[in-house]
């Protein structure tokens, strides 16, 4: 494949360059650039191109792990795509708006909520879209004797019907509920929870469980077993990238193609620590099964792959982290057998991604460190990298109402207008590289905190490591390194802290339906802010106008809390207390209450939809919100329309 065309000097500066591209329900589609890869020597290009085509090759894998179903009705709704213009306009809206959020999420499941949403037509007006297609020429995944109108039929309550197969990972169900069950992703079949008190599974990360004859098995993820097609192309296409990249690099690709070719857990293990040995590489790919979160366990791990280089100019602030990481793990506000001594190799590193598909895109991270392995971790340290194109991007996309709609004051408004996205690059860096990369655990845990702590141990680490960020923003230690200028350190503190209390309120605005919060951070950064509310001065919730605010009143108190939290979650962790780690969620992390979700979802609706009836702009966000407030007819119909959500 050719190098893209360089863009001009002058368009790579441009401050008012295009982020925002469009919105789909409530979802944005924002526009990432990778301005430095024009820089690229020509070998490094090479080699980001075939660890670009082994990211595409594998993507189907987490299409499947994320819903049996997904790549039938992906097949299915990609054939009606170019026949736009044969299908009725407002049967092809929905089923277009339908399409772009199945794309955005990777299946019909809201990646936040783990919830599924349904197309907005009739099955009849589906069927005849369909058919008018099929006259077009289109090509449908029929199945041997299969007509059109069996295949829409069959495919009807997937699409149609919200109750069938309501939520893809399902770690808080309904009591009595059993978490595999409950959750429609494909990680297992036939399988309960009951079903593995004595089943040792040999393959732990990259297997799917099937229980069938009374009996379980694994079907393992490698050459020769599940996924075998698509872990071969990926496969030739590693292969054909080695001569490109530098040996420690080479060396750790081999030793994934040896894991994908035998799947055993020793190869993943051996490329792990090949990986992290890899400090230096200016281009470098994360490929594999490797986060946890859609496994209401926490052991399976979903499909991604990213391919990024380095970003030199932004690198030094998590650098500077990262060498510094002993003294950070030193003053750690939790029990001192938790604490690592000789804090192994933590590779910190600002990238711009290029690519990035399964669990990782097109829905994308802001920071990443790995491996996950806690062992490999104590052993021979960690890779964080901090996602600088994403979070300028992130940044840049965001309209100014989020901000001023949910903030107590002016000065808070511009106070995140000023400092929020050096702050929060700034706590991401932490979160990641001191963060997910600190503390040890019990020696009777063998390295295995996630078997002890069950579906409850990404929330509990994600929140450890939001927890050792905040705990150490107002440490004037980062003003001694160089991290943040003396004089501006309050300002910084105070809009992390101000964000942080406001994202746990307007964050809401993303669950349309029910009354649970099944995605690991937002449950995370739920439980933390309301602890803080129930066991600090630190936040307040007030009201005013009829509307709910959180409120940071005291940073000294927030502190203060984040550290008793903190020291409580590591010892959590650290102890594999999987009773203590039900206990916190319940008491604050996990259920929403009504009137708070009423009106997070009030606003989310009048930023999103109220154009429609109030006639407003949908392009000038701020003519979208003021319209809105101004128009209670249509406030009380929203009203309406979420409370009949919870009650149905």
């Amino acid at each position: 494949m050719p190098p893209p065309t360089p863009l001009p000097a002058a368009a790579s500066a441009s401050s008012d360059r295009q982020y925002l591209l469009e919105r789909v329900g409530e979802a944005a589609v924002v526009q990432v650039y990778a301005d430095a890869f024009r820089d690229l020597p020509l070998r490094e290009k090479t080699l980001v191109w075939h660890l670009g085509q082994a990211a595409i090759a594998g993507r189907d894998i987490f299409y499947d792990q994320r819903y049996i179903h997904n790549l039938e009705m992906r097949d299915m709704l990609e054939a009606l795509v170019p026949h736009a213009s044969a299908i009725d306009a407002d049967t092809w809206t929905a089923i277009e708006q339908y399409t772009k959020l199945f794309w955005i999420n990777t299946g019909p499941y809201n990646n936040l909520t783990a919830r599924k949403f349904v197309l907005g037509c009739t099955p009849e007006a589906f069927a005849e879209a369909a058919r008018a297609a099929a006259r077009g020429g289109a090509t449908f995944p029929l199945r041997a004797g299969e007509t059109i109108d069996a295949l829409v039929a069959r495919l009807e309550p997937l699409l149609f019907d919200a109750a069938v197969d309501p939520t893809v990972t399902s770690k808080t169900p309904p009591p009595g509920a059993d978490i595999l069950a409950a959750s429609a992703n494909n990680l297992y079949v036939g399988v309960r929870m009951a079903d593995l008190d004595l089943f040792r599974e040999e393959h732990p990360l990259n297997s799917r469980l099937v229980k069938g004859g009374g009996r379980l098995e694994e079907e393992v993820y490698r050459i020769g077993g599940r996924y075998d097609a698509q872990i071969r192309e990926i496969v030739r296409h590693l292969e054909a990238a080695i001569p490109y990249a530098t040996e420690p690099m080479a060396r750790a690709l081999r030793a994934l193609i040896v894991f994908y070719t035998t799947g055993c857990e020793a190869d993943r293990q051996a490329y792990d620590i090949a990986w992290v040995q890899d400090k230096a590489s200016p281009v470098d790919t994360i490929n594999g099964f490797v986060e946890v979160y859609l496994d209401a366990r926490s052991i399976k791990g979903a499909w991604e792959a990213l391919v990024f280089y380095v970003n030199q100019e932004k690198t030094h602030q998590i650098q500077t982290i990262a060498a510094n990481a002993q003294w950070f793990e030193d003053h750690m506000p939790w029990d001192p057998r938790y604490r690592r001594s000789g804090a192994q190799g933590v590779t910190a590193n600002a990238i711009d991604i290029v690519i990035e598909t399964g669990e990782s895109g097109p829905i994308t991270p802001v920071g990443i460190n790995l491996p996950n392995d806690q062992a490999i971790r104590e052993l021979h340290g960690s890779k964080s990298v901090s996602l600088s194109n994403v979070i300028e991007a992130y940044e840049k996309s965001i309209i100014p109402e989020l901000r001023s709609e949910f903030s107590w004051t002016d000065d808070e408004t511009a106070r995140a207008v000023k400092w929020s996205a050096f702050a929060g690059e700034l706590a991401t860096n932490m979160h990641e590289v001191i963060g997910h990369g600190s503390g040890r655990v019990a020696e009777r845990l063998n390295g295995n905190p996630q078997a002890a702590l069950k579906e409850q141990f990404s929330a509990i680490e994600e929140s450890r490591a939001d927890l050792v960020a905040l705990y150490f923003l107002p440490d004037r230690r980062l003003v001694e390194l160089g991290l943040v200028a003396e004089a501006d350190h309050d300002d910084v503190v105070r809009a992390e802290y101000e964000g942080y209390a406001r994202n746990a309120l307007a964050q809401l605005r993303r669950v349309r339906e029910g009354t649970q919060i099944e995605e690991d951070h937002m449950r995370n950064r739920q439980m933390i802010v309301r602890w803080l509310m129930a066991n600090s001065t630190a936040i307040a919730e007030r009201t005013r106008d009829g509307k709910t605010y959180y409120v940071m009143t005291d940073p000294v108190a927030f502190r203060e809390g984040v550290a008793r939290l903190l020291a409580a979650v590591q010892r959590i962790k650290g102890e594999g207390d999987y009773a203590a780690a039900l206990a916190l969620w319940a008491a604050a992390g996990i259920s929403i209450g009504l009137g708070i979700l009423f009106w997070a979802g009030l606003v989310g609706a009048g930023l999103q939809l109220g154009w429609q009836a109030a006639r407003v702009n949908i392009n000038d966000p701020a003519d979208c919100l003021a319209k809105f407030r101004s128009n209670r007819v249509i406030g009380w119909l929203l009203f309406a329309g979420i409370i009949a959500g919870h009650l149905a």
